[in-house]
């Protein structure tokens, strides 16, 4: 059993910093891309950051240059350090990972994801 478990998210005021964090549990192998995701009222969930185990990122042209997105692989853990932060970044948050696990005794690869953490930026 796998488990993504996120933490940090807040009500801010616009320009305000966050920072949130993921940790990923259980029967890891190996954890591949890892990323955040978010949801806002009304709206598809959207890409918004993403780290390959290379430390390769990939961020949503509407937080280039405010967010940065890292990773601990020997913790299994990923942040989002979100910083001047708009009305508009106002979400669940999402962690996503793609994690090789061992389920009862046979190697699987799959998506996984948190539960979500709801971040509100009041104007």
């Amino acid at each position: 059993q796998v488990q993504l478990v996120e933490s940090g998210g807040d009500l801010v005021q616009v320009g305000g910093s966050l920072r949130l964090s993921c940790a990923a549990s259980g029967s890891i192998v190996s954890i591949n891309t890892m990323g955040w995701y978010r949801q806002g009222p009304g709206k598809q969930r959207d890409l918004v950051a993403t780290i390959t185990s290379g430390d390769s990122t990939d961020y949503a042209d509407s937080v280039k240059d405010r967010f940065t997105i890292s990773r601990d692989n020997a913790k299994n853990t990923v942040t989002l350090q979100m910083n001047s932060l708009k009305p508009e970044d106002t979400a669940v948050y999402y962690c996503n990972a793609r994690i090789l696990a061992l389920v009862r005794g046979i190697f699987k690869l799959n998506d996984y994801w948190g539960q979500g953490t709801q971040v509100t930026v009041s104007p």
